[in-house]
């Protein structure tokens, strides 16, 4: 298994690609931008990217889906309360970021739902709170948070379908209830280091004292 992070877009989006050499299969979470070089990355690794997976439905994650659908028949991946999101982001806001409308979702998914992938299997905790269906994805040890959860910070919950104290409540019950060496990659490169762990995020993070 490989697992490769890399700082994408206007808004320092984390993008990930993760995937299974041995299939010679992998998944890219949250292509907000520079397809070609993910794809490249891909490549490099002998892999065909097989599925897209989102996070949420914002913008700056999802502005990629299109062109990296075009070029590779992947399967877009969401949480089935953010599907309706990525057909009806509004044109200023794609003006906003250069990005292009996302195709809908090829499948939906929901809490305790698993994405497999050649021999990866990413299990899908919902996280509702930054977006009604903001998901985290847990592989072997390592929990793709998206907006939810940053390196010593919280996602926002002021954008429409956003709640404060309910994004608190995923964090609390579905997050922190994970194990302490769980490695935490975030949707964006907004703290001191690109990845953190459950347990440092419990005894740093100050949204979460």
């Amino acid at each position: 298994m490989f697992i490769e992070q890399r700082q994408v877009g206007q808004m320092a989006v984390f993008a990930y690609m993760v995937g299974d050499e041995k299939s010679g299969e992998a998944v890219v979470i949250d292509p907000a931008e520079d397809t070609d070089g993910l794809i490249q990355a891909a490549a490099n690794k002998g892999a065909k990217i097989r599925y897209i997976v989102n996070t949420h439905g914002h913008v700056d994650h999802t502005g990629g889906n299109a062109e990296m659908k075009q070029k590779t028949g992947a399967e877009i991946i969401i949480h089935e309360d953010d599907a309706d999101m990525l057909v009806s982001t509004p044109t200023s806001m794609l003006r906003m970021f250069g990005a292009k409308q996302s195709p809908p979702a090829d499948r939906t998914v929901r809490d305790g739902d698993l994405i497999d992938v050649g021999g990866i299997r990413l299990r899908v905790i919902h996280t509702p709170g930054h977006s009604p269906g903001s998901m985290v994805l847990l592989l072997d040890g390592y929990l793709f948070t998206g907006d939810t959860l940053f390196v010593e910070a919280v996602g926002r919950s002021d954008l429409p379908g956003g709640d404060g104290e309910v994004m608190f409540d995923s964090i609390q019950q579905k997050i922190c209830t994970l194990p302490d060496e769980t490695v935490v990659l975030p949707g964006h490169n907004y703290g001191s280091m690109p990845t953190s762990t459950i347990g440092h995020e419990k005894q740093f993070n100050p949204f979460l004292r």
